[in-house]
């Protein structure tokens, strides 16, 4: 039983689906038009940054979803057409701000199709905590990585000739582990156990995400995570 849902179980009847849909719709509108108009109007704005501010933005949105009790078949509708998106963009700019014409990366389709696959195995549970922390892991882990690699990593290495920093992968270790840490503490409690867990995932997400071939992270991260998470919290915190 989930201690934080309970204490928001009041937006379920007080707030009609259409205007939790509205809401929705309207921070992803306002995501995408901020990271449209900075890849559009401001040439000195790094493409790859618009893109990370989708990414992480837009991951956001399970809060909402959670939070707002929406339906599962709405969350997976969503990111099969998410996918769709992403693979048509990839030879049509249709949003130069998620993906870049002749990218080779299925990054952003494995990021929509594993928020659908999340969404899948733990909503009928109603275990949404760990919908969230997976695809909170891929979005601000997996996200700020790639943002503090890029603009402090001095010291780097190579995972199958991948090019990676130290720098990015601790910035991945902390962020998988505040989103964790975070979301076990406001359902479980502030018990040891939600550190541990957290610390767990946390070695476990950076580990994989060094493994980002063709964007493969996007789908083993927050799967393998949330996965991790559910099942540590399963065997190590009495019920």
């Amino acid at each position: 039983m989930s201690y934080l849902s309970s204490s928001l179980s009041w937006l379920e009847s007080e707030i009609p689906l259409i205007h939790s849909l509205s809401l929705i719709l309207l921070y992803l509108v306002t995501i995408v038009i901020v990271a449209e108009s900075l890849s559009r109007f401001f040439n000195k704005v790094n493409s790859e940054f618009t893109r990370k501010i989708v990414h992480i933005g837009a991951g956001n949105v399970i809060l909402f979803a959670w939070w707002l009790d929406v339906p599962a078949w709405i969350g997976i509708g969503a990111a099969a057409i998410a996918s769709s998106i992403a693979l048509i963009s990839l030879v049509i700019p249709i949003l130069p701000s998620v993906n870049s014409v002749g990218r080779k990366s299925l990054g952003t389709f494995f990021y929509a199709i594993s928020i659908g696959v999340l969404i899948a195995l733990f909503w009928h549970l109603h275990e949404y905590e760990y919908a969230a922390i997976g695809i909170l892991i891929m979005t601000w882990g997996d996200g700020m990585a790639a943002i503090v690699g890029q603009r402090f990593g001095k010291h780097h290495y190579r995972v199958f000739g991948i090019k990676k920093s130290w720098e990015g992968s601790l910035a991945m270790a902390f962020f998988s582990f505040l989103v964790t840490c975070s979301i076990l503490v406001a359902v479980q409690g502030n018990i040891w156990q939600a550190w541990a867990i957290s610390l767990i995932v946390s070695v476990v997400a950076t580990v994989l995400e060094g493994f980002s071939v063709l964007g493969i992270d996007n789908l083993t991260v927050p799967i393998a995570s949330a996965g991790l998470a559910y099942y540590c919290c399963y065997f190590l915190i009495p019920v």
